[in-house]
């Protein structure tokens, strides 16, 4: 029997882009609205610690969410010094919701914090838009 492949979210859909694959608008989300949840399964601090996983969130001092299923399309939003969406927890969930307008063929993208940027991103060269047009 062969796995259901996952199905984009209406509204958005998975491409490439500068940092590899990215989520993109297909329809204009107004700033201030809620566009996808961030989720996957709650792992303990010690998985946490020794995890693989390049999903990670961090929801808060108890709980983080490893989002690496193939069906949390939100994990393909890709850092930016110049975000258009920003996670925010509401009762332990992740939702990513728009800071500003974004417009059909945007790509989705936000900022994952100083901590991750400088030992992830900062050492391999950041590839978000603004720095990858440079």
């Amino acid at each position: 029997m062969q796995k259901k492949k996952p199905v984009c979210p209406e509204g958005l859909r998975l491409g490439r882009s500068s940092a590899g694959l990215g989520l993109f608008a297909t329809r204009p989300f107004k700033k201030g609205e809620r566009i996808i949840e961030y989720f996957g399964r709650v792992i303990s601090k010690e998985e946490e610690y020794t995890s693989r996983s390049q999903y990670l969130f961090e929801v808060n001092s108890r709980k983080t969410i490893d989002g690496s299923a193939r069906d949390n399309f939100a994990r393909y939003i890709n850092y930016s010094h110049k975000p258009n969406c920003e996670p925010n927890i509401v009762k332990g969930r992740v939702w990513i919701d728009a800071i500003k307008s974004i417009k059909p063929g945007d790509e989705l993208a936000y900022d994952y914090g100083d901590e991750f940027f400088e030992e992830h991103i900062k050492p391999k060269g950041c590839r978000c838009v603004k720095c990858f047009a440079k």
